[in-house]
């Protein structure tokens, strides 16, 4: 196992039990202490990248569905939600003196050459400049991760994020008890 002061590039990814509550509360504490981590990684001169979920479990705070969604449904939430989302990241960033930038994806565009190499020329800039790249997966358009077709939520844009990016680590900060090999 490499020592961890080695990575220089460093993808987080942060689940939505993670992050709110089931009625859409967002964990403020949690943020706040992220945020500190993320301020010390980054004046250690490590890049740090942030793959977000969320969106849909913070849009229930202020719109009241049953807790089986539609397709529709969900989409709304995540519509609603990803703003509150990235007022929640800007907040805390804000207190580290950390400008964020938003990045919308689809496991499409991290598979299709020209969308990823966008991707990548855009996390690069964000970097250069300050910025911290939070990256979500646009549930609004890509519905494949809603409808079940895809286990791990945004763990597998995670991991294609981190593959595009030549990333050195990729942590996954989940309620999921450990590591599981089959169903």
């Amino acid at each position: 196992m490499s020592n961890f002061n080695s990575y220089n590039r460093i993808v987080i990814k942060i689940g939505s039990a993670v992050l709110a509550d089931s009625k859409g509360k967002i964990d403020h504490s949690f943020l706040s202490r992220l945020a500190e981590d993320i301020a010390w990684l980054r004046k250690k001169n490590k890049d740090v990248l942030i793959v977000s979920s969320g969106a849909i479990a913070i849009g229930r705070k202020n719109i009241a569905l049953s807790k089986d969604l539609t397709l529709a449904e969900s989409q709304a939430l995540a519509a609603h939600g990803q703003i509150e989302l990235m007022i929640a990241w800007k907040k805390h960033m804000n207190k580290h003196s950390i400008q964020i930038g938003q990045m919308l994806l689809t496991p499409r565009e991290t598979e299709l050459k020209v969308s990823s190499n966008n991707a990548q020329q855009t996390i690069a800039k964000l970097l250069q400049v300050g910025c911290l790249p939070i990256i979500n997966e646009n549930d609004v358009v890509s519905t494949m991760e809603i409808e079940g077709k895809f286990y791990g939520d945004n763990d597998r844009l995670a991991a294609r994020v981190s593959q595009i990016i030549s990333a050195d680590c990729l942590i996954l900060l989940s309620d999921v008890d450990g590591l599981y090999t089959d169903n």
